[in-house]
């Protein structure tokens, strides 16, 4: 699966444990109607994936949706999900230093300028 959108927030990576089990946290706004904002864990050598990522950049991530039971101290079981992210790749198209995207209109001349006899000046 997959969600799109911005990045509201980058958390930082928290180890827990003796083992040294490894979480960061990602938020990222949908857009759509009715935007959601969406928590999407990265785990162990997935955490190192976000180092390259802003707030505000607009983002694919891919997902899996993980779910688990857990019994209280009452014997009560509960269940919990979680989204975690394994890929995240940046939707704005990088442009190269000194160039910019498509040249505005008004640098365009119109064509009703041209001279009618300028239309057959072809070399064959």
């Amino acid at each position: 699966m997959e969600i799109e959108g911005k990045v509201k927030l980058i958390g930082e990576t928290k180890t827990f444990g003796n083992n040294g089990f490894r979480k960061r946290e990602l938020v990222v706004t949908t857009d759509e109607q009715y935007p959601q904002h969406i928590l999407i864990e990265f785990v162990q050598d997935k955490c190192d994936l976000l180092n390259n990522y802003t707030v505000g950049q607009d983002v694919k991530i891919g997902i899996n949706i993980r779910g688990r039971e857990w019994t209280n101290p009452q014997g009560e079981v509960k269940y919990f999900n979680s989204i975690q992210g394994w890929r995240i790749e940046n939707l704005q198209q990088a442009q190269p230093e000194g160039m910019s995207p498509v040249p505005p209109m008004e640098a365009f001349e119109p064509a009703d300028n041209l001279n009618e006899g300028d239309h057959d000046d072809l070399p064959f």
